[in-house]
């Protein structure tokens, strides 16, 4: 059964003042959907993310990171939550391969928000099926190996750019990502 993938990273000097700082430094690294008909969604959660929005706004296709997070700081303080929901192109199967705008969310937690795991800024890829191949579906190999490549190469920018003290890929199950991907290319004795 699919299951939700999420990047989460602990920044080294993290607080209510550099927050969005690197709020906005993780949005400029996300590599955007070329084909999106809808530009990022925002929205700041005071408290716990059960709260309703303080601000939700929805901004054009050719938003800067910098503008959105703008339009954060007036709402942003160190007990909210800040996130983009956004797309990125990812091949998907549905009767053929294209590649199709995809939604993922791009979080910042502040330092009093409260968060179950403790991080500060989280991506949510969407289910990690887009990630693996598909059994009995041609050309599901590669069109997952370049799904993953674009989440790999994600996350090396992130970790040349932001001081990274920790990261980790975990899926709301909590099944190890890193095991089912072996796990499902030796069934399909991929080499």
């Amino acid at each position: 059964m699919p299951d939700r993938l999420y990047l989460s990273c602990w920044v080294r000097g993290f607080s209510e003042t550099s927050m969005l700082k690197h709020f906005e430094t993780l949005l400029g690294l996300f590599p955007y959907s070329k084909l999106a008909s809808r530009g990022p969604v925002l929205r700041v959660r005071a408290i716990e993310a059960a709260e309703p929005p303080l601000i939700e706004r929805e901004f054009g296709l050719s938003a800067s990171a910098a503008e959105i997070g703008k339009a954060a700081r007036e709402f942003a303080h160190e007990d909210c939550s800040v996130e983009a929901d956004l797309f990125w192109d990812l091949w998907q199967f549905d009767g053929d391969w294209k590649l199709t705008p995809t939604p993922a969310s791009v979080m910042c937690f502040g330092p009093d928000f409260e968060n179950e795991t403790g991080d500060h800024l989280r991506i949510e890829f969407g289910l990690d099926s887009r990630f693996l191949p598909i059994e009995g579906v041609e050309g599901s190999i590669r069109m997952g190996q370049s799904n993953l490549r674009s989440l790999l190469h994600l996350v090396t920018d992130i970790e040349q750019s932001l001081p990274v003290a920790k990261r980790q890929l975990w899926s709301e199950s909590g099944i190890n990502f890193a095991e089912l991907l072996a796990d499902t290319v030796s069934r399909l004795e991929v080499n």
